[in-house]
């Protein structure tokens, strides 16, 4: 019966379609045998689960809830009420044939016919009285055979006595003897059988109301999410819809503006080629004027004697001069550069379709340009998208190679920081900036020393003409490459904080541009501080030859 039923049953909408028989079993659909009992309240049949435990733990094939398996069966309790239920079925539903005259009764006849208790089998009515009317069967208990599954339990097993109390302690019937053995405190829980069996009857009313208002409310919970479930589904197609009727916008908007850009790089490509080719043509004429007039010089100089020279060598001196003041257009007049601001022109096309802020850039006091908050950053709704454009910031990953960078205001990020941790809130953010702050100045602080040894060694190297010990110079320069590393290090970590950054930076777009601004400062800063460590290392460098052709000198001059 188990074979082929180790699947997990499916959806909600596949059990509905199952056989929902109270008796049936939900994996094999077959009336239950030895039904199990599962912490979830399900039940299976015994032969369903074998071979699904593992661990200790058999998980329920219907919720996946798991319970505790004790024994070597590997199998849950056997379901006493459940089997019940399924022997009551099974015996009004089964043919009974008389055990004295052989007489099979159908099931309409059920009600007619007899159970002898005493001898423990049925009877139809002729058997009954003719047969059980002798004196011999004068004491057997005969009753109703609808009756014989309820009176077969009237006895204690124990004691052969028929009940007449039960224990509300113990949930248990109890004949005579059972209750003289009781002891006298557990008798004041004991009542009569009548009186167990009504107040049993009020409190599982009780249970059964508990449970149809759980039923009610379980209805509608699925009511309502099988509502959800519609409604997500068409926000969903009418967000796809939106979500492809704006890219199509955005593209025909994009492909405008890419063929006028194109067209705009087109045309600075002819103008500076036009202009290159002019000044090109112009030194390719000149070039041989100035071969022939040094061709001139040299057959002058040869063939000429002194009569001749001073005749005529002041005349080809001053042509030569001449020469040499012309306006000669030796360098570009323009750079070779074409700069569309494509970036820029591609985010303002957008910015009517995603209704955009209009850019603003923050101006320290010292006046660096802070990050700039674009079109190309705000999401419908105000809600701010995860990416900063920072102008001359290249990509996370580019930065710390970069070259040339703009200086970020270092003074308004320590401003801004000190007004967003006197706010008083503590989140992430707060803790990182009051960590990166103490970090900063320390590195900061080795930066300004390193700088003062350096200009302080040049100083003495290029003004007052003195030695310098190679030993210095090398110390100066492993501790110029340390730097390099701590910071480089600093800068990966707080690089990787970002998007746990921008997760919050989604919740709310007032406090994100301020920690969007000092976050991109702070690690401006840090590159601020790599370049000028980058500066000092190459000084470092460039002096260091000199130091040591110096010290070799002094090496040679001194006495040995």
């Amino acid at each position: 019966m188990a074979g082929g039923i180790f699947s997990p049953l499916g959806s909600c909408s596949e059990l509905e379609k199952a056989n929902c028989h109270p008796l049936v079993c939900l994996l094999c659909h077959e009336p239950y045998q030895h039904p199990c009992l599962l912490d979830c309240y399900h039940n299976f049949c015994a032969s369903c689960l074998r071979g699904r435990a593992s661990d200790g733990r058999l998980r329920c094939p219907l919720c996946g809830h798991p319970t505790v398996v004790r024994g070597g069966t590997g199998l849950p309790p056997v379901d006493r009420l459940l089997q019940f239920l399924v022997d009551s079925s099974a015996d009004g539903e089964e043919d009974v044939q008389c055990a004295n005259c052989d007489r099979h009764c159908a099931k309409a006849e059920l009600d007619t016919m007899y159970f002898c208790n005493t001898c423990g089998q049925p009877l139809c009515v002729p058997c009954r009285e003719e047969t059980h009317r002798a004196k011999m069967f004068a004491r057997h208990e005969i009753v109703s055979l609808s009756k014989r599954t309820k009176d077969i339990h009237k006895k204690c097993s124990l004691h052969e006595e028929p009940y007449i109390m039960f224990s509300t302690e113990k949930k248990s019937m109890l004949c005579i003897n059972c209750f003289r053995d009781m002891q006298g405190e557990s008798r004041a829980h004991c009542i009569d059988i009548e009186t167990a069996y009504m107040q049993g009857c009020q409190r599982l009313d009780q249970a059964v109301m508990a449970v149809k208002e759980l039923q009610t409310s379980t209805c509608e919970a699925i009511v309502l999410l099988k509502a959800m479930i519609e409604e997500v589904r068409n926000s969903a197609s009418e967000e796809e819809a939106a979500i492809n009727s704006l890219f199509g916008r955005m593209q025909e908007q994009l492909s405008e503006r890419k063929k006028t850009l194109l067209k705009a790089v087109q045309s600075q490509h002819e103008e500076k080629e036009k202009a290159f080719k002019e000044q090109l043509a112009h030194l390719a004429s000149l070039l041989p004027t100035l071969q022939v007039h040094l061709v001139t010089c040299s057959a002058f100089l040869s063939s000429a004697n002194k009569a001749e020279f001073l005749d005529l060598g002041y005349q080809l001196m001053e042509r030569l001069q001449r020469i040499v003041k012309l306006p000669h257009r030796l360098r570009p007049a323009q750079t070779s550069k074409i700069n569309s601001e494509y970036r820029a022109e591609f985010a303002r096309c957008l910015e009517p379709l995603l209704m955009l802020s209009p850019r603003r850039s923050v101006v320290g006091s010292a006046g660096g340009i802070g990050p700039v908050i674009t079109g190309t950053n705000m999401l419908p709704g105000g809600q701010c998208s995860k990416t900063l454009m920072v102008p001359g910031c290249p990509p996370a990953g580019d930065r710390m190679s970069a070259g040339p960078m703009v200086r970020k205001p270092t003074m308004h990020r320590y401003i801004s920081t000190k007004v967003l941790l006197a706010e008083g809130c503590e989140t992430p953010f707060t803790e990182h900036c009051r960590n990166y702050e103490n970090t900063y100045r320390m590195l900061q602080t080795e930066i300004q020393g390193l700088k003062d040894q350096v200009q302080e060694l040049h100083r003495d190297l290029t003004k007052h003409h003195s030695l310098i010990k190679t030993e210095i110079m090398s110390e100066i320069l492993q501790k110029s490459l340390q730097m390099d590393v701590q910071i480089a290090a600093h800068y990966s970590a707080v690089e990787m904080m970002r998007s746990v950054f921008e997760e919050v930076w989604e919740e709310t777009y007032q406090r994100v541009a301020n920690e969007q601004e000092i976050y991109e400062a702070q690690l401006h800063d840090l590159l601020q501080l790599r370049q000028e460590n980058s500066c000092l290392t190459t000084i470092t460098k460039q002096i260091a030859p000199y130091v040591r052709s110096i010290a070799k000198v002094k090496e040679r001059l001194e006495p040995r």
